[in-house]
């Protein structure tokens, strides 16, 4: 997936304090820049569209108004504390991914590489609006230090003894060993889900919606619980047990509080995606 591909390295090079720095710098003296943003994910779309013969003008419509309307919210909102204005912009970047708006625009065989097209597309499309246009505090996109990966190992051993025992009760996975896997094979669906879900979700539920609770109520706990909460509704329509999915509901729950303390003790956004990255991990090689 050469564009997705692309929007990760996109992503991964906003990691660097310079660049940020610079970046943010540009907005401030040009503020209009903001809207290359969005021009620039849908430039990426619609190349990926026309390679997967999925370009088409009602699709092309829906994703330049997808990106332009979270970047109108954030525009709006200017500078300052977090506003509600800015909670209208994540609500637009994540529910039409999460409701697969205009999948029946895409055909069938491009739905899975649009899909994940889409998905970066939003996260760098975040990124941009909060960390560089409006200088969110709190959002701990930086490269995780020594700490980070402490508190990931704490959290994963205390995900272990939650979630294992709540899965297995409750019936949302059952006790069996799968088959042997070669050790890259293992790092590579790693790789795979750390970026492609644990790095993604983290930004969003904890580096967006908890941060934006937290500083709404001015307390980090009642944010992590009401940011868990949200993260477990968002799992009711996931499988492998029909929707409405009340078991993945209530590990992702109970994950969430976990993944989210993670995230407040830690001075970087992958402690907690590295927690989360485990969790998927060992429910896919043992679960």
């Amino acid at each position: 997936m050469p564009f997705a591909a692309l929007l990760l390295a996109c992503a991964l090079a906003l990691l660097s304090p310079r660049l940020q720095a610079s970046l943010r710098s540009a907005v401030r003296a040009s503020p209009a820049l903001i809207f290359a943003f969005p021009a620039g994910v849908t430039a990426v779309f619609a190349a990926a569209a026309a390679w997967y013969g999925a370009f088409r003008g009602p699709l092309m419509a829906l994703v330049a108004g997808y990106s332009l309307a979270p970047t109108i919210c954030v525009w709006i909102a200017g500078s300052g504390d977090a506003g509600w204005l800015d909670l209208a912009a994540i609500l637009l970047l994540w529910l039409p991914l999460e409701l697969s708006a205009g999948a029946s625009l895409v055909p069938r065989s491009a739905h899975g590489a649009l899909h994940a097209v889409a998905y970066a597309c939003g996260i760098v499309l975040a990124l941009a609006l909060f960390l560089i246009f409006r200088s969110f505090e709190g959002m701990k996109y930086r490269a995780p230090g020594w700490v980070d990966v402490r508190n990931a190992a704490i959290g994963l051993a205390i995900s272990a003894a939650a979630l294992i025992p709540l899965g297995l009760w409750i019936g949302y996975m059952s006790a069996h060993h799968a088959a042997g896997r070669s050790a890259a094979a293992v790092l590579l669906r790693l790789v795979l889900i750390l970026f492609g879900t644990a790095l993604p979700e983290e930004i969003l539920f904890r580096a967006l919606i908890q941060n934006w609770l937290a500083q709404r109520l001015g307390a980090s706990n009642p944010a992590i619980v009401l940011a868990a909460i949200i993260f477990g509704c968002a799992h009711l329509n996931n499988g492998p047990q029909p929707a409405p999915n009340w078991r993945y509901a209530i590990v992702a729950w109970i994950a969430g509080l976990i993944f989210g303390k993670v995230f407040e003790k830690s001075r970087s956004i992958f402690a907690s995606a590295l927690v989360h990255m485990g969790v998927d991990g060992v429910k896919w090689a043992w679960f």
